[in-house]
Formats: structure tokens, C-alpha cells, sequence
């Protein structure tokens, strides 16, 4: 039985069919993975756990990405 995940990423609201991983939202969308700090249900998440992490009903995702100027 394949389930629905609602989930926030950065205030707004998304849903996704089966298992997928913190990883694999920040592939799907695009993300520069050596650029971000994420915090993943109001904790700042190691680097290394990001492959590891199911996503599940109701948790909140925020990226931030680093950006260089001058």
C-alpha cells in the first residue's frame, strides 16, 4: 500500500507518495548539498544523517542555503 507524507519544507506545505529520505528532497529539488545547514523538526541535522532520515507525516524542513557575495 503506497502512503501519502505531508510534510513543510521552509513554511510551505508538500506531500510525497512512498519513502523518501532528506536526501532525496534535497536532490529532487536542486539543492547544492555542500551549501546547506538544515534544521529538521527544530534541530539542526548533521550532514552525515541526511541519507538516513525518513521523512514522515507532519515534520518540518528548513534549508538554508550559504551564498558568497561581496
Amino acid at each position: 500500500m503506497l502512503f501519502i507524507t505531508k510534510f513543510l519544507l521552509n513554511d510551505q506545505e508538500y506531500y510525497g507518495k512512498g519513502f523518501f529520505t532528506l536526501f532525496d528532497i534535497i536532490t529532487y529539488f536542486g539543492y547544492n548539498a555542500s551549501l546547506l545547514v538544515i534544521e529538521y523538526n527544530d534541530l539542526i541535522c548533521d550532514k552525515k544523517n541526511w541519507r538516513q532520515i525518513s521523512i514522515q507525516n507532519e515534520d518540518k524542513i528548513e534549508i538554508v542555503t550559504i551564498v558568497g557575495g561581496g
